[in-house]
């Protein structure tokens, strides 16, 4: 079939295309004229469709903005607006809340008691305006401790804030207003560390340090040891105070949250006056040392 494709092609084409010289055909015609040089490459010769670069003006191009890209194309000021707006919707809002640590109940060999322990907040995610009160007494009987502060705090990074403000001292009497600064925060291995340095308005000086941890049983029920130690710069005998380490106390308390803002407890708590301190509690009829079981609630909102 090629033979014969060949032979009927050769019959139709004339004579003269026939015996043409192929060595008399300029090769060159395409070639560059002498003298002239080759057009630039363009860069961009190679992109499709979409390619933009066409919409850019000639001319000096805008500077580029060292803050925001995006004002070099929008109203700077409608774009400042737009990232305040994100920036409040996305942690920059207001918040406030209600947290009652500890309200309990304690049995104890001799007079019962009651515990207090909370703090209510508003603020930011940075800057925030805390109030804290704690306080414990006998059931049916006097206040023996009465304190509340209000702070401020001040996030220094994602695990740690510092905190200044007053605390008021109702009991025991007489009064005391102190002026404090301290921080606290989330240690390594998710211990909550607070220490708190308060100085009177009659100049004694006392140093709090708390820590705690909460070990997860299950996702409901949590087991908390916590530790507070108290120290003083010099006695005070007036409020049962005296220097050096003054009183320790150590609690053990398994909650188990219902929800995650309302969680019933028991546990276990034994305080301790030392040194002095001590000699001051039984001079006033008061024990040195007690063990309670305790009772309570942790709710917050």
């Amino acid at each position: 079939m090629r033979a014969l494709a060949i032979t009927l092609l050769s019959v139709a084409l004339p004579a003269q295309a026939q015996t043409m010289d192929h060595s008399q055909m300029n090769h060159g015609a395409h070639e560059m004229p002498q003298g002239e040089t080759p057009p630039a490459a363009d860069p961009h010769a190679g992109h499709a469709m979409g390619d933009t670069d066409s919409a850019v003006p000639n001319g000096t191009p805008p500077p580029v903005p060292t803050d925001h890209a995006a004002d070099a194309l929008y109203d700077p000021v409608v774009m400042a607006r737009a990232r305040a707006a994100m920036v409040k919707e996305s942690g920059g809002m207001i918040f406030s809340q209600l947290m009652i640590d500890r309200l309990e109940y304690r049995a104890q060999d001799g007079i019962d008691g009651y515990h207090w322990e909370g703090e209510g907040w508003i603020g930011g995610d940075v800057n925030r305006l805390a109030i804290k009160s704690e306080g414990e007494g006998d059931i049916g009987g006097a206040l023996e401790n009465a304190e509340v502060q209000a702070l401020y705090s001040r996030a220094i990074d994602p695990w740690w804030n510092i905190v200044g403000g007053v605390r008021q001292d109702f009991r025991p009497q007489p009064e005391r207003t102190y002026a404090t600064i301290g921080i606290e925060g989330l240690a390594p291995y998710w211990f909550e560390v607070e220490g708190q340095l308060f100085v009177s308005q009659k100049g004694d000086a006392h140093l709090r340090l708390e820590g705690s941890y909460d070990q997860r049983i299950t996702q409901r029920l949590i087991l908390q040891p916590a530790v507070e130690v108290n120290l003083a710069a010099q006695d005070v005998p007036e409020i049962g105070v005296a220097s050096g380490l003054s009183d320790i106390e150590l609690g053990l308390r398994l909650r188990y949250e219902i929800a995650r803002e309302f969680a019933p407890y028991v546990g276990i708590n034994w305080e301790r006056k030392l040194g002095d301190t001590a000699r001051y509690a039984h001079a006033a009829g008061d024990r040195a040392s007690a063990t309670s079981l305790v009772m309570g609630v942790r709710f917050w909102f």
